[in-house]
């Protein structure tokens, strides 16, 4: 595999690719070939893969599984990095099967070793805009004190960075955030069945706050401000209960659309009941 595949090798299982497996199977085949590059200086490789891991893992699985006349089919290609990336950033766009945590991890490499850190930049190259890009460099940006709380952090989206990056200011919050992370993983790593993204995030978000002091008025039962991270006025949260919530959206607070959007889509993570 090519250090910069989008994909990570390790996880690939006969699950994963159990509809690769049962096409090429069908088909007799491989139908559409790999995209290489030959690569020098390397007496274990003459190629490395650019596009095509689910490809050369089912391949290399069926030849182990009573299928040893199946080959692996390739188009060899005279790739920089940086076209590389973006070719199989393309192929790899629209599949569900490349996990959001996948994508974004490739993204944040991508941004600093072809883009010099500019976002923008790698934005327009890649066709998608700032705020697209923001999103997954968020979600590959998430620190590891976080990241522990989850079990599968495979399963780990974009929607839910909106829930999450809140928590992570001030300092204080932070702090009890990451204390809860390390609670939930010592509890997941006990065994048991790995709890849902949604519920982890609640817990997170429920030891985001500092505990109420006795005889402290609710919070449900005063208006709660949300702002943007340039602290605009984005929100007010006016009652949560077991009905709902209801909230206005401050248009006229200098906030951006975008953050709007981020704000309310964090509040539905959070509380939302499936």
């Amino acid at each position: 595999m090519w250090a910069g595949h989008n994909r990570e090798y390790a996880l690939l299982s006969e699950d994963r690719c159990a509809d690769l497996i049962e096409s090429i199977k069908a088909q007799g085949k491989q139908e559409m070939p790999a995209i290489v590059r030959r690569v020098k200086d390397d007496s274990d490789f003459d190629y490395e893969v650019i596009c095509g891991a689910r490809r050369h893992w089912t391949i290399s699985w069926l030849k182990a599984n009573n299928y040893p006349d199946f080959r692996f089919l390739i188009d060899v290609r005279n790739l920089t990095d940086e076209e590389a990336f973006r070719l199989a950033d393309i192929e790899n766009r629209a599949r569900d099967d490349l996990t959001d945590l996948e994508r974004a991890r490739d993204y944040l490499r991508a941004l600093d070793a072809y883009y010099g850190g500019r976002q923008k930049a790698m934005a327009e190259r890649i066709n998608v805009s700032e705020s697209w890009l923001s999103r997954y460099l968020d979600l590959a940006r998430l620190p590891d004190e976080i990241m522990v709380a989850f079990s599968k952090p495979q399963d780990l989206r974009i929607k839910h960075v909106t829930a999450i990056k809140p928590l992570l200011k001030p300092e204080d919050r932070k702090k009890r955030v990451f204390a809860e992370a390390a609670r939930i993983a010592e509890r997941e790593g006990e065994g048991g069945q790995p709890s849902p993204v949604p519920d982890i995030i609640r817990l997170l978000a429920k030891a985001a706050d500092a505990p109420k002091k006795s005889g402290s008025p609710k919070r449900s039962g005063k208006a709660e401000t949300v702002y943007s991270e340039a602290g605009k006025p984005l929100l007010k949260v006016d009652t949560i209960d077991r009905k709902g919530i209801k909230l206005t959206i401050l248009t006229r607070g200098g906030g951006t659309r975008a953050d709007t959007d981020a704000a309310l889509r964090a509040i539905m993570d959070q509380h939302w009941v499936e």
